[in-house]
């Protein structure tokens, strides 16, 4: 999984270098690399383009062009994420039923796991793991909340 959480990070690197939230993934199936991506949230303006969504899109694609059942590649598919996946995310990956989920680092404001125990909600048994490499992803987060993003809102000034 180490290679796999690479090619994850690397698109969350990316991802840094567009001026997005830097998260990256790969969705693997039957050991190749099917779907990678990096969030464009910013460069759409549309919130439901996180990575992973991406990556779905990549997925139905790529079953589309082979003749084969998206529902039965999505049972074969071990989704390598850079950061925990949001709610939305997490509700979305279990409700097509991947293999398996595994993660850097954990997204305390907005997690799937961590803030909403969305897998219980959906009475799944799906493995979801992580801290794979979570140190760096976590320092992509702080670097990039530490600079400017350029799709924030104007702080509001508040009367005194």
């Amino acid at each position: 999984m180490e290679d796999f959480m690479e090619q994850a990070l690397e698109q969350a690197k990316l991802a840094n270098k567009l001026k997005e939230v830097p998260v990256g993934c790969v969705f693997v199936y039957m050991g190749e690399i099917i779907a990678n991506g990096c969030n464009r949230v910013n460069e759409t303006k549309n919130a439901t383009r996180h990575v992973e969504f991406i990556c779905i899109d990549q997925v139905l694609e790529f079953s589309k062009s082979r003749g084969l059942n998206y529902v039965d590649v999505f049972r074969e598919v071990t989704v390598v994420v850079t950061v925990e996946p949001c709610i939305m995310c997490a509700a979305a990956l279990i409700s097509l039923n991947v293999k398996e989920i595994i993660y850097g680092c954990r997204n305390d404001r907005f997690g799937g796991c961590t803030v909403l125990d969305v897998p219980s909600l959906l009475n799944t048994k799906i493995p979801i793991r992580g801290g794979l490499r979570a140190e760096e992803a976590m320092e992509l987060l702080k670097t990039f909340y530490k600079g400017d993003n350029p799709r924030a809102p104007l702080p509001k000034e508040k009367p005194l």
